[in-house]
């Protein structure tokens, strides 16, 4: 006979393979969920690394073969260089730099904004342009108007930022010097100098060319020197002898002025020609030996500049870099210099490449190295202030650094 509890421990022992069965079903699907979401995780890393390296692109509406080509195209090849350099080390938090570029035409502004245009539909995170915030407009605008950064290496005004393009413009800025500062630095080397009479001789052209002379009066003036003459000019005009005749005529123990393209060997040459050897003292549009005469051969004449390009700086990075790329002035330092403050700006905004984000840490920049020097800008001031200039001077033809100097004040012109 069979008792109730025999009965109860036969149901419970009566099916083992079943059990088996069940704890084998439970297990492979643990492991299925367990394969599952390994995939997943993989999947999800793949993506975050594929992320990760996602090239940051930088567009470069250039000037290949204009007024701007002896200065966009150093900067432009010293800056593929230096983001070359960047790459080695793991670019910018595992991302690498690229750099796609347009030619602007002598900066026509209808083919600067296009290529602008281009470059941002391609794919460009941040846009550079050219190095005159004239010149450089339609490119600032239709990077600015989208949301996206807008850097020049070399604009050497505070127009590059609010006060010309507005609210917007606070997505603009420039790794040149600013005027102010730079006609200040250039007041500050003409008075330890001992040159206390200048004539001023002003290439109306560009608000920079403009501004860095005003700024050599105002500082000049404070420091306690004299202005005996002002004389004006502009690129295009054909009067620029009109001015040396006059400039000839003068007593002063300097010519001063901001000025490049044909008019900057005219107005060497015009003074030189007539026996004039009064020190011409020029800013950084200046700088270089691309657009020396061969006769008179050119002494006695100063720039101040942002390096070298001759070997002789006393950085050992800005010599390398110069002879890389065949540098004619020190301009193309400022290339490499924008592209350290890119990857500065983007590290501090923890890998974001939004030109909001970008713009609010540049704006906290003081004093952030770069090849170029140490970098400052302000909310009002989107151009580099208190970088240390290198003046140069051109004797019998030939290049040589001859002072370092830093502007003390930053006028108000």
């Amino acid at each position: 006979m069979i008792s109730r509890s025999m009965v109860g421990r036969a149901h419970v022992n009566s099916s083992p393979q079943e059990g088996l069965m069940k704890s084998r079903s439970t297990r492979a699907r643990g492991a299925l969920v367990a394969a599952a979401l390994a995939v997943a995780v993989v999947a999800a890393v793949a993506m975050s690394a594929s992320a990760a390296a996602k090239p940051i692109t930088i567009g470069w509406a250039f000037d290949g073969k204009g007024n701007m080509a002896p200065f966009d195209g150093p900067a432009l090849a010293a800056a593929k260089i230096r983001a070359n350099q960047w790459n080695k080390k793991g670019g910018v938090n595992g991302r690498p730099l690229r750099i796609l570029t347009c030619d602007t035409n002598n900066n026509n502004p209808a083919k600067a904004k296009s290529c602008a245009a281009s470059l941002i539909g391609k794919g460009a995170d941040v846009i550079f342009t050219t190095c005159d915030v004239d010149f450089a407009t339609p490119v600032v605008q239709e990077a600015i108007n989208r949301g996206i950064l807008a850097v020049a290496p070399c604009i050497g005004t505070d127009q590059m930022g609010p006060k010309r393009f507005g609210a917007k413009g606070k997505l603009a800025f420039s790794f040149g010097n600013v005027a102010q500062d730079e006609g200040s630095a250039m007041a500050q080397y003409a008075y330890a100098r001992g040159w206390r009479s200048a004539a001023l001789a002003t290439n109306t052209l560009l608000v920079y060319f403009k501004n860095v002379v005003q700024a050599f009066e105002a500082r000049f003036t404070q420091l306690g020197g004299k202005i005996v003459a002002k004389e004006s000019y502009a690129t295009g005009a054909n009067n620029v002898q009109n001015a040396v005749s006059r400039l000839n005529g003068v007593q002063a123990d300097v010519v001063v002025t901001s000025t490049a393209f044909g008019e900057l060997p005219a107005l060497v040459s015009g003074l030189r020609s007539l026996g004039n050897q009064t020190p011409i003292l020029n800013s950084w549009a200046g700088d270089g030996n691309y657009w020396l005469p061969k006769d008179p051969v050119v002494s006695n004449y100063y720039a101040v500049t942002f390096a070298s390009a001759f070997g002789d700086d006393k950085n050992k990075a800005v010599n390398a870099l110069a002879k890389a790329v065949k540098a004619g002035t020190g301009g193309f330092v400022t290339g490499a210099a924008a592209i350290d403050g890119v990857v500065t700006a983007i590290r501090r905004a923890k890998g974001s490449t939004s030109g909001a984000a970008l713009a609010a840490q540049m704006e906290r920049f003081k004093k952030v190295p770069t090849i170029s020097g140490r970098v400052s800008f302000s909310p009002t001031l989107h151009t580099v202030f208190g970088r240390e200039y290198r003046v140069l001077r051109i004797q019998n033809g030939k290049p040589k650094i001859v002072a370092y100097v830093t502007a003390k004040v930053v006028p108000k012109i």
